[in-house]
C-alpha cells in the first residue's frame, strides 16, 4: 500500500524523497548517524503526506447536505508521529469536520474507556456513550453551548493505530452518527498505518 502512494507521489514530492534517500544513504555510509536520521526523518514526512493526500481522496465531497470545503484540507506528516487529516464540511453555524490522526496520544485513553467497562463507567457521564460505527466500538461525546445552547458532538473512533474523529457543530446525533457511516473506515486505517 505504501509503494502504491510512492508511485502516485508527484515529480517533486519523488525528487525529495530520492533527494533525502541519497543523503541519508551518503551519510550512513561516512558514519553520520545524526544526518542519516534526519534525512530519513525527512523521507518519513514526504512519506506522511503523500499517504495523507491519498486519504483525502477517500473522503466523501458530501456528508448528508454539506459539502467538503477543500480549501480548508490540512495534512501534515510528522514522522514519528504519522499521518494527521483533517477536512471541513458546510458553513457556519451548521458545520462537521473529519480528523484522522496516526498514532493518536488520545488512542491509549480512548481505547481503555471503550474495552474496560469498570474504567468506562467511572469516566463517562449524561454527555458521553459508547456507540458503534461499522462494528468499531466509538465514543460519542456531547457538547452544549452555554450562551447558545447549540449541540456539538464528536465521535471519536478507535481503529488499530487511528483516531478518527468526526465533530459536527449544530446538527443531531443522527447526523454525525450517519456521517461516520458513509466513511470508508476500514480502507483509510490501513493506508494510515
Amino acid at each position: 500500500m505504501i509503494l502504491a502512494a510512492l508511485c502516485i507521489t508527484s515529480g517533486l514530492m519523488a525528487q525529495g524523497f530520492d533527494k533525502n534517500l541519497g543523503t541519508a544513504r551518503s551519510a550512513y555510509t561516512s558514519g553520520n548517524l545524526q544526518d542519516a536520521r534526519f534525512a530519513m526523518e525527512q523521507m518519513l514526512r514526504d512519506l506522511d503526506v503523500v499517504i495523507g493526500r491519498e486519504i483525502l481522496k477517500m473522503l466523501p465531497a458530501k456528508l448528508g447536505v454539506l459539502s467538503a470545503d477543500e480549501k480548508q484540507d490540512n495534512l501534515s506528516g510528522s514522522g514519528a508521529l504519522g499521518v494527521y487529516v483533517d477536512r471541513v464540511y458546510g458553513a457556519e453555524p451548521k458545520t462537521a469536520r473529519i480528523e484522522i490522526i496516526n498514532n493518536s496520544p488520545l488512542l491509549s485513553g480512548i481505547n481503555a474507556i471503550l474495552t474496560m467497562p469498570v474504567l468506562g463507567g467511572m469516566m463517562t457521564n449524561e454527555n458521553q456513550k459508547t456507540v458503534k460505527v461499522q462494528g468499531y466500538k466509538a465514543l460519542l461525546n456531547k457538547n452544549v453551548e452555554t450562551e447558545s445552547q447549540k449541540i456539538n458532538w464528536e465521535l471519536q473512533i478507535p481503529i488499530n493505530n487511528t483516531l478518527f474523529s468526526v465533530k459536527g457543530y449544530d446538527c443531531l446525533e443522527s447526523d454525525v452518527l450517519q456521517w461516520a457511516g458513509s466513511l470508508p473506515l476500514q480502507k483509510i486505517s490501513q493506508m494510515a498505518q
